[in-house]
């Protein structure tokens, strides 16, 4: 207990008898040194005495597309941890293939009167989908912040990694290393980050390699033969590294981290060795894509930022100081491991 309340003062930067007299309900603490103490109990994982919990301040709702890539339980904790911070109670409500849709899960969490919503990667994020859903959210009085995928289509504030600094990072590195045959997993076009990826990497290419009008022939192959669509999993990075590896690629970019462990499947399958002979380049910094074999290089989502930002921008609307219709963009950062080296063989 005496360790204990060491680390809590020290974290707070008060005395053991200060931390003593919060963690008893005793008088004579100041409101801003209580709350110190109490951050510190959060932050150092331990749990606050049953009596000096706040009482929940209403129900938050976290509407996400599936939990398999590991990219979504990481925001989804950065979220509820922040939410419970702040006296909230957190609900996760996941789409699954045949189950409940985006639509039936608002609705459910509307029924249960929540504060609002966080909708991640949800269909604000798919330029087909019908944004009218939103609109009469928001006329029912419902706050609401939409993560990953801006539309100008909806009043509402946006939380977005900034996809086309990323695939800048991963072109500039791979050229670096002597990559000039440089291909681009990813998922369906119809999506926001998708199409985002697709102009930072088309116009990272044209930069790094220097092309100009009279290079018309090789600005086109890099839109018709170097981007290649498939599913964000393990089995659509397989397909579509498959498929630019046949093309002639030497490195390839992925969208997700699972589509990144897909193409190395697709390497070895070809006998070929990552990294020597193929370089890949992952997205998100899942968890464990340190320890995968080899460890993977990729460019990481700042997820941090982005759940916080997005709790942050959501209690300022149900507060009722609203986020002007604006898009709130992370820059994000390369990590690089043991997936991507330098290319030295003949015809790089």
């Amino acid at each position: 207990m005496t360790a204990r309340l060491a680390d809590i003062a020290a974290q707070a930067g008060v005395s053991e008898a200060t931390v003593s007299r919060v963690l008893n309900g005793k008088p004579g603490v100041a409101a801003a040194t209580r709350q110190s103490v109490l951050a510190a109990l959060d932050v150092l994982g331990y749990e606050r005495p049953v009596r000096l919990r706040q009482r929940s301040a209403g129900l938050v709702g976290l509407i996400t597309p599936e939990l398999e890539n590991p990219i979504f339980p990481a925001l989804a904790q950065v979220i509820g941890q922040a939410l419970t911070r702040q006296g909230y109670t957190p609900v996760l409500a996941t789409q699954t293939p045949g189950g409940s849709t985006e639509d039936e899960l608002t609705e459910m969490l509307v029924d249960r009167g929540v504060a609002g919503i966080i909708f991640v990667s949800g269909l604000h994020a798919d330029t087909t989908a019908d944004t009218e859903r939103y609109e009469q959210l928001r006329a029912q009085g419902v706050p609401f912040v939409l993560v990953d995928g801006f539309s100008p289509k909806v009043r509402a504030p946006f939380i977005s990694p900034d996809d086309r600094a990323a695939m800048r990072l991963a072109v500039t590195h791979l050229a670096s290393l002597g990559h000039t045959r440089i291909g681009l997993a990813l998922g369906p076009r119809r999506f926001v980050p998708v199409q985002r990826k697709i102009e930072g990497f088309t116009r990272s290419m044209r930069e790094t390699f220097r092309l100009g009008p009279e290079d018309a022939e090789a600005l086109k192959d890099i839109e018709t033969e170097l981007v290649q669509h498939s599913l964000y999993t393990l089995e659509g990075g397989q397909a579509a590294a498959a498929a630019l590896l046949d093309r002639g690629c030497t490195a390839v970019v992925c969208a997700s981290d699972m589509m990144a462990l897909g193409a190395i499947r697709a390497a070895r399958e070809r006998g070929l060795e990552v990294p020597d002979d193929v370089s890949v380049v992952g997205f998100d910094d899942s968890v464990l894509v340190a320890f995968t074999d080899p460890p993977l290089t990729t460019v990481r989502k700042p997820v941090p930022a982005m759940g916080q930002a997005a709790v942050r921008t959501l209690l300022e609307e149900i507060g009722g100081t609203p986020a002007p219709h604006s898009e709130f963009v992370f820059m994000p950062e390369l990590v690089v491991r043991g997936s991507t080296a330098a290319r030295t063989a003949p015809g790089a």
